[in-house]
């Protein structure tokens, strides 16, 4: 692949161009230009190391959030609501793996952007939804946890239509935020002249608008990173004052089921640190890159072969963020572990089972059990509790 088309790249996963160099500066940086035509392609090995990282993250991201969808569904008692919020999340992985990782990787490959205006325009809608439905859900998870964790054992009986009805409100507040830069996007030419050559891009804004460039960054490293995870920091400060408090002075008739719950909510609002501190940590390198290309490229492009480096590693690690959620959750929970392992295990027997029902009329009938099996226990606790319980 041309280094040209990476490193003119956005680090931000919505853009395909964000540099505003006009030809005549960049003419002007001969030294960046000869180390450009220098090393003008990736590697055969590095090519291929990179295509099989962007292959396992979508492989993996997919078997793990198809089998965490299909717990959710196919188990009446996992529908509670943190599991309503962790479905959601796992819709919004899914929704990023199957466009923007495909369409970036398409991008190490030629020099120009292959999917047309509509392409453009569609694409950055529904990554820039993907995003925001991440990390919304993750930020409205954290107020339902500090609120379960206050009033534990407060009942509503109408918990999860309400539960459901936030969850809409989060996917049509993050559709809106993508409105406007799918209205924006759109393709714009890039001249190359280390390459006496233009570059067909897809991006916001026009190249030569500086200041958008630098407001488009600064807007969504707020919106979609520093302004939700303050919030998430706020409220899980109260819920760790909450908890103090509740532990130190809980009278001994209570320390029966009302310690129950708190110790089984507790542990839920562990889980959705755990994935918070994911999501933080996956993305601050692709916000970090993006600022600092907005606000270097008005001169020169850098580069190096660090900068070339970072720039795929913060994409593949923002990209991953897709795919750890549920690994997360069998690291964390034995209940969802327990339905993970038996996804898998239905699925390696299905084809064994298929062949040997030839000669065994049997054994059809057990795997159909096998798979209808159900476990009443919650995806992200480690023993049963009511639905009523798990939505306060």
């Amino acid at each position: 692949m041309p280094r040209s088309s990476l490193l003119v790249r956005n680090a931000d996963l919505y853009e395909d161009v964000n540099s505003t160099e006009e030809p005549a500066t960049l003419m002007s940086n001969q030294t960046s230009q000869e180390s450009w035509s220098e090393d003008a392609s990736l590697g055969l090995a590095t090519l291929c190391t990179i295509y099989a990282a962007y292959a396992t993250i979508i492989s993996m991201g997919l078997l793990g959030n198809v089998i965490l969808v299909k717990v959710f569904f196919k188990i009446k008692s996992m529908q509670t609501v943190p599991n309503i919020f962790i479905t959601s999340l796992a819709f919004g992985d899914l929704l990023l793996l199957l466009t923007c990782v495909p369409v970036d990787a398409a991008c190490y490959i030629v020099d120009t952007w292959l999917f047309g205006r509509i392409g453009c325009k569609l694409l950055s809608f529904i990554q820039r939804t993907s995003v925001g439905v991440s990390v919304f859900t993750l930020t409205v998870l954290s107020a339902d946890r500090y609120k379960a964790i206050v009033k534990p054992l407060e009942l509503h009986s109408d918990a999860v239509l309400k539960t459901c009805c936030k969850v809409a409100c989060i996917w049509i507040v993050s559709m809106l935020f993508a409105a406007p830069e799918a209205v924006s996007s759109d393709l714009y030419t890039f001249h190359l002249p280390e390459k006496n050559t233009t570059l067909e891009t897809c991006a916001p804004y026009p190249v030569s608008e500086r200041v958008l460039q630098e407001v488009h960054s600064l807007v969504c490293f707020l919106i979609f990173y520093i302004l939700p995870l303050a919030i998430i920091s706020i409220y899980y400060f109260l819920i760790a004052k909450t908890l103090y408090k509740s532990t130190s002075s809980m009278p001994a008739e209570e320390q029966g089921h009302a310690r129950k719950q708190i110790e089984s909510r507790k542990r839920v609002a562990k889980t959705v640190l755990v994935l918070v501190g994911l999501f933080a940590f996956c993305w601050l390198p692709n916000h970090i890159l993006y600022l600092y290309r907005s606000f270097t490229y008005h001169t020169s492009i850098d580069t190096s072969t660090f900068h070339l480096v970072a720039t795929i590693f913060s994409r593949a690690l923002a990209f991953s963020n897709s795919c750890v959620n549920p690994f997360a959750l069998y690291w964390l929970s034995k209940s969802f572990r327990q339905h993970f392992k038996k996804e898998i295990s239905c699925c390696k027997a299905k084809m064994p089972v298929r062949r040997a029902s030839l000669t065994q009329a049997h054994t059809p009938s057990r795997a159909m059990s096998v798979t209808g099996s159900e476990i009443s226990v919650t995806l992200l606790t480690d023993y049963s509790i009511t639905k009523e319980e798990e939505s306060v």
